[in-house]
């Protein structure tokens, strides 16, 4: 009986236990969901290369909106910028078509399995340079940082992701498998710190000068809702309302529910789990009324924003294990 209970946790993938309070972890539920999330790493890349098709990406007003980053960050960072747009400028097919196609092949080598390292690597890279000459290092340097219009700049994370995803072996049998997706190619403690500075630093963003005037998170809201869909300028206008001359109080608000977030990836699985759900929930909000939706349905967005981008970090963190029935005194035999 032993025996056969035995080879049948072989064949199921193998799953850990503990005599008395047993935690079980499915090694093959792990892999599966990194996959998940790889794979809406690489439907977003492929919706980033597809919204660099845009009739507008080949014209002056793609360089323009380039230029426009470059404003207010220190000359180190300005100069390059500015002479990334200058070259668009003068080159727009020839420039923006091999934008296109790097990350249309990017988003498909996440696809694939056997090139999935080679497109996460590609896909640092390009992330990398992209934040600095696309981005302007997402405002941080400029003043201009905000949770709700992106900060720290969208496109740093899918260099994030990327590491968090990276296809890392399958733990030993011996070993435990991680307590959550983003744990196994850099280690828990490696990840939790990531969550922290990433959080926290959107904390921080969210009550500087930009935000905590009284109608600093008013106009930045306000302001989307040009050129948008009926419904979507409602959302903003209404949201818009909801922060007029509440400005300071509303980034105190925003501030603490990030710093709970923050911290959530320290509780135990279950506060965890509310921690990671208000993020998700959180974002997706910021994402509707302040994003909205990275502005691809007015005809200038070059990617949906980091909205969508955190719930998938999110998904990252979500606590893997689950509580069992007690285990029997005698593992081997049937509870």
């Amino acid at each position: 009986m032993t025996a056969v209970v035995s080879d049948s946790a072989a064949l199921t993938g193998g799953l850990t236990a503990r005599v008395g309070r047993s935690e079980v972890v499915s090694r093959p539920e792990v892999a599966g969901a990194r996959r998940w999330l790889q794979l809406a790493l690489g439907t977003v890349w492929l919706m980033d290369g597809v919204l660099q098709l845009q009739g507008f990406m080949f014209s002056r007003g793609f360089s323009q909106m380039l230029a426009g980053t470059a404003a207010g960050n220190p000359a180190a960072v300005a100069d390059p910028i500015n002479w990334a747009a200058r070259l668009i400028a003068a080159h727009p097919v020839a420039t923006n078509a091999p934008f296109a196609i790097i990350q249309i092949l990017i988003g498909l080598g996440i696809a694939n399995r056997r090139s999935v390292k080679v497109a996460l690597a590609g896909s640092i890279v390009w992330s990398l340079g992209v934040w600095w000459l696309g981005e302007g290092l997402g405002g941080v340097l400029s003043g201009g940082a905000s949770p709700v219009n992106g900060a720290p700049g969208a496109v740093i994370l899918y260099a994030l992701l990327a590491v968090l995803l990276w296809p890392a072996g399958e733990p030993a049998p011996e070993e435990r498998p991680p307590p959550f997706v983003a744990a196994r190619p850099v280690g828990v403690t490696a990840a939790r710190t990531v969550w922290v500075v990433l959080w926290g630093s959107l904390a921080y963003f969210a009550v500087t000068a930009v935000n905590r005037t009284a109608q600093g998170l008013h106009d930045m809201v306000a302001g989307m809702a040009a050129g948008e869909p009926g419904w979507l300028a409602a959302i903003n206008r209404g949201a818009a309302g909801l922060l007029d001359h509440r400005g300071l109080a509303a980034s105190v608000v925003l501030a603490v529910l990030l710093a709970v977030i923050a911290a959530g990836v320290f509780l135990p699985a279950r506060l965890s789990r509310v921690a990671i759900g208000l993020a998700i929930v959180l974002s997706l909000l910021i994402w509707v009324a302040g994003q909205d939706l990275g502005t691809i349905l007015a005809g200038g967005g070059t990617d949906p924003n980091s909205g969508p981008l955190l719930v998938i970090i999110a998904f990252a963190y979500w606590p893997t294990r689950r509580l069992a029935a007690p285990a029997p005194a005698n593992p081997g035999e049937p509870a």
